[in-house]
């Protein structure tokens, strides 16, 4: 799946606006070293250097890390999978802040193995990601119209959404200490029209189809969601969100 930028701040400014409270949860003070991982555009991360933090942000997304080195930012294009295999990293980041980013990372126990990896000891992180349930609707309305179009959905499903337990135990397995974490419903209204969402987060889905068959799986996946998802004009869905933080001991 290719991010664009251009589209990604159109349609999901929204996602770092509502990640912002994640920044006072880890409580970040001038000039500690803070690592944002699975950064975007950096919008978010933009934040830590206004309070004076030295900050990297790492995403797989070449044109994400393009639009946040535009801002400013020591951005690298690096997957979060694969920390452990960056020696240079290790033991280097005060803190690690992570917003919308783990549910696109299937192998999220490597991922708490890379966040142990790259924090101090006495190092901190405060994560937040799509948990059990997290737009189950628009997963279910996704899966049924590619399925009418002879498309086995479960091949391109990019999103894997754990639940405390399984979170839990990631971290734990990587020697990290757990001081809070939480699973909560968080029903978020677009700034548009779902069709947007669908063309910027269900890409994984989509990019496989020719146009006129792109353009009626959304249609569909409209038409299915829009008596529960849309009043007056305004589409609301169903997250789900998975917050935590933890310490290397």
């Amino acid at each position: 799946m290719e991010w664009q930028p251009e589209r990604y701040a159109h349609n999901a400014r929204f996602v770092a606006d509502l990640g912002a409270p994640l920044i006072d949860l880890l409580a970040p003070e001038a000039d500690e070293s803070i690592l944002d991982l699975g950064c975007g555009d950096g919008a978010l991360t933009a934040q830590l250097l206004a309070r004076g933090c030295r900050v990297v942000g790492i995403d797989s997304s070449v044109q994400q890390v393009a639009a946040a080195r535009r801002r400013g930012i020591d951005a690298r294009v690096l997957d979060a999978q694969a920390l452990t295999d960056q020696p240079e990293l290790g033991e280097r980041f005060d803190g690690v802040l992570s917003n919308a980013a783990l549910h696109w990372m299937p192998r999220q126990d490597a991922v708490a193995r890379g966040i142990a990896h790259v924090l101090r000891r006495g190092g901190r992180c405060v994560a937040e990601l799509g948990g059990a349930g997290n737009v189950a609707r628009v997963r279910a309305g996704l899966f049924a119209s590619l399925e009418e179009q002879g498309v086995d959905p479960t091949a391109f499903d990019p999103w894997t959404f754990p639940d405390v337990d399984t979170m839990t135990r990631h971290l734990h397995s990587a020697g990290l200490s757990v001081d809070f974490i939480e699973q909560f419903p968080r029903p978020t209204p677009l700034p548009g029209d779902i069709a947007g969402w669908l063309e910027t987060f269900a890409g994984s889905f989509l990019d496989g189809l020719g146009q006129g068959q792109r353009r009626t799986v959304i249609d569909r996946v409209r038409a299915r969601l829009q008596p529960d998802l849309a009043s007056d004009g305004v589409w609301t869905l169903d997250y789900v969100r998975l917050r935590f933080r933890c310490s290397r001991p």
